[in-house]
């Protein structure tokens, strides 16, 4: 039996500035036992904008770009990683694997059946998510691409990235708010320790930790390969539309990086570039999501 950690609720009493209801997925194929919790919020039947989180965020991170959505009239689906936000943290971190997680996204599209996708990502958000329109690519049109990367194993980590990956490794009880409030000064205290809402103690931190020793660094890393064949989708098979926005400040997933990954999805317009924006882009939604929302609509004329 595996040991499930599951963050006591009243943490998330009172979050400021994300009213969503709590919503629950069980028994996903493979995943018996453990809840993913996600935001739904807007029309069913609606486009939805699927919004995938990072390390070591949840769907907080996106309460500045929901509301743009919905005012478009789209469905926001918001799931939260298992090991992250309201969903269940399996104890043992060995469980966190990119395919545990990989496939955990895939069962939860299927069981919520989502249509008329637009893939909205950042940091392994990305690294995850760009990895899905391949396997299911009927249901994904449009995708909105922060600062990420695809996981092929085969391009040189950069010094920025490793030096994070050991920082985490010498930090096992990774103090969240604060590195959020280090990357977004604008952030209130309150906001700071909503990010630190799902993590009582270190113990519930298994998910935050495998993260940066799951990126794949060589070509036959775990992932590697799946990230080789969803390069090839995005070069050549992909054939709906791509916004791609760039937090400009960003030391591990910055501009250099950004640029690599647009030369590899198949037809993307020039990129948006937010100068004041660091890695998660999200936080600065407000204008992100107005700009990336006008492009699509461009897009489509």
């Amino acid at each position: 039996m595996m040991d499930i950690l599951q963050t006591p609720p009243e943490r998330f009493a009172d979050l400021p500035g994300f009213p969503h209801a709590a919503h629950g997925v069980t028994g996903l194929p493979g995943f018996s036992g453990l809840t993913m919790s996600y935001v739904d919020e807007g029309p069913w039947g609606a486009p939805v904008f699927l919004c995938l989180h990072g390390e070591p965020t949840w769907s907080y991170l996106y309460r500045r770009m929901i509301p743009h959505f919905l005012a478009a009239g789209a469905r926001a689906v918001a799931p939260d990683f298992f090991g992250f936000g309201r969903s269940d943290k399996p104890a043992d971190d060995r469980v966190y694997t990119f395919d545990f997680h990989r496939n955990s996204l895939l069962a939860f599209i299927r069981a919520l059946d989502l249509q008329d996708v637009t893939l909205v990502v950042q940091d392994w958000g990305g690294l995850l998510g760009l990895t899905l329109p391949m396997d299911m690519p009927e249901r994904f049109g449009r995708v909105l691409v922060m600062n990420t990367a695809l996981p092929t194993g085969d391009v040189p980590l950069t010094k920025g990235f490793l030096d994070w990956r050991a920082y985490v490794r010498k930090n096992p009880d990774l103090a969240v708010g604060k590195l959020m409030t280090r990357t977004c000064p604008h952030l209130t205290p309150a906001e700071a320790t909503a990010y630190d809402a799902p993590f009582p103690d270190a113990r519930y931190k298994g998910g935050v930790r495998r993260f940066p020793q799951l990126v794949p660094e060589f070509p036959d890393s775990d992932g590697a390969a799946i990230g080789r064949a969803a390069r090839e989708f995005w070069r050549n098979e992909w054939r709906g539309q791509s916004v791609m926005a760039i937090g400009m400040t960003d030391p591990v997933l910055g501009p250099l990086v950004m640029r690599a990954l647009h030369r590899d999805i198949r037809g993307c317009p020039p990129p948006l570039e937010f100068a004041q924006a660091g890695h998660f882009v999200q936080e600065w939604g407000d204008e992100v999501a107005p700009a990336a929302l006008k492009l699509f609509a461009d897009l489509a004329r």
